[in-house]
């Protein structure tokens, strides 16, 4: 099979790519504006970055949903919402607490939101690794991307597991010691998940759909973006098991 190297790629794909990421980007800045200009902060204080960035990649999905979950969640939802969880703050240390409208969102809101809030912090890291891999020009085996997988995971696993522990600390009075590893329990598994349709994706891209693509590209990053969909769905299931064991607190 003949790739299609970076200097030969259609100029239609090109198009997609400089179209798919202004959406993004839109959404993206439609989000912050919303949370940080309007002040439509979330319950959960880490959200206010993880919507912005599952923007990024999800786009219109990620805004439907962002109008339809995120706005349910925020502090200026009324007085009763705040007296609500001013009394879920006294409760012992020991109870878990979830944050979400009056009569509980369904189990499967719950799940996405915690898919979003494992991949935000999946891809602020892959985003970070990939412009350092290309900049130091960091090989494994000769090839870029085996270096970026490392990377990638390593930065991405870090991040996340720093959004996780964000979000356990806020949700329930624990040390900060029970928080971290509480964290990595949560997160690990949904991140491998996460990352595993994202490299799966960006190999098929890399040795038999494209060839070579760099940070430089739009279509490298119309690649990526299209990987962490991939990633958001193979990561709902780990994110459904782990909450419905216990593992994981579902947001």
């Amino acid at each position: 099979m003949v790739l299609i190297t970076g200097s030969s790629i259609p100029t239609l794909i090109e198009i997609f790519a400089y179209v798919y990421l202004a959406i993004g980007f839109a959404c993206a800045l439609y989000i912050i504006y919303d949370i940080w200009i309007r002040r439509h902060y979330q319950m959960m204080s880490i959200m206010n970055v993880v919507w912005p960035i599952t923007a990024w990649y999800l786009g219109p999905l990620a805004l439907w949903s962002y109008w339809h979950i995120g706005h349910l969640n925020t502090k200026n939802q009324g007085e009763k919402t705040t007296q609500g969880m001013d009394h879920l703050s006294k409760l012992p240390s020991n109870r878990h607490i979830i944050t979400s409208h009056k009569g509980g969102k369904p189990f499967w809101e719950t799940i996405f939101v915690s898919a979003t809030h494992c991949g935000a912090g999946c891809t602020l890291g892959d985003i970070i690794s990939e412009w350092a891999v290309f900049i130091a020009g960091t090989t494994i085996a000769g090839v870029m991307l085996f270096a970026s997988y490392v990377f990638d995971f390593a930065l991405a696993w870090f991040l996340g597991i720093i959004f996780q522990y964000l979000a356990i600390f806020q949700m329930r009075v624990i040390s900060f010691e029970t928080a971290l590893k509480e964290a990595v329990k949560a997160d690990t598994l949904s991140l491998v998940m996460f990352e595993i349709g994202l490299f799966g994706w960006m190999a098929l891209v890399a040795f038999v759909l494209i060839g070579n693509l760099y940070p430089v590209s739009p279509v490298f990053w119309f690649m990526m973006q299209i990987g962490m969909v991939l990633g958001f769905f193979t990561s709902y299931p780990a994110n459904w098991w782990l909450v419905k064991k216990g593992i994981k607190q579902g947001m």
